[in-house]
């Protein structure tokens, strides 16, 4: 197996990418799928730095890109299985409590949730797959709302296998440029961070406004 010396391409050795590297470099295409594993349980590992640094090293001849593909997509799977029995344990009745603590929600918007996952579970779990953080989050719902197992394996299966191809190939054929990946990618996070902050003050905003007008008329 060839070594994957960072320093030699005029890239970082530390950090995130210097972590990825020691493990495809010492595991090979297993330490690619435990990293992406990590990465689905925290998400705050960015899959746009070890994906395309995965196909980096399939370039390099560190790794072939079968065993890239494979073991990316393996470890993806593995750790959404873990966020699923997460959401599984916590359980419909313990996630009611929960929420029925939290300050400026109902329990009317929870069983809205539920009944939007029922209808639209299918597509969130396979589409959700694509997207920055709540590939990640998507898990803990269908967990909570016992997704059939198989159903969840191969729409997540199937979600990762697309999402990590495009990452890995982007690495594979960028070579020692694989770093634009997570300039681009990086940008859609924000976007996906933000959009979230910003359905969360408006709800929030909902929440306190009719609170507000009934103390006022008091």
């Amino acid at each position: 197996m060839r070594s994957l010396n960072l320093a030699l391409e005029g890239e970082p050795t530390g950090g995130i990418a210097g972590w990825a590297t020691s493990l495809v470099e010492t595991m090979g295409g297993p330490g690619a799928g435990l990293a992406i594993a990590l990465e689905n349980l925290f998400p705050p590992l960015p899959s746009e730095i070890i994906l395309p640094l995965t196909g980096f090293a399939a370039g390099q001849g560190v790794l072939t890109l079968a065993s890239a593909l494979f073991w990316t997509t393996l470890g993806s799977v593995v750790g959404a299985v873990a966020l699923y029995w997460i959401g599984a344990l916590l359980g419909r009745d313990r996630m009611f409590a929960v929420w029925d603590r939290l300050p400026l929600v109902k329990t009317a918007d929870l069983v809205r949730t539920e009944e939007w996952f029922a209808k639209h579970g299918k597509k969130a779990v396979f589409l959700g797959r694509m997207v920055p953080v709540f590939r990640s989050l998507i898990s803990v719902p269908a967990g909570v709302e016992r997704m059939s197992m198989p159903t969840f394996l191969v729409l997540t299966t199937l979600g990762s296998a697309i999402w990590n191809t495009i990452l890995v190939l982007a690495g594979y054929w960028l070579g020692d440029q694989w770093h634009i990946v997570e300039q681009y990618v990086g940008v859609l996070s924000k976007v996906v961070v933000v959009l979230t902050a910003v359905a969360l003050l408006v709800f929030l905003a909902r929440r306190m406004k009719p609170a507000s007008g009934r103390h006022r008329r008091s």
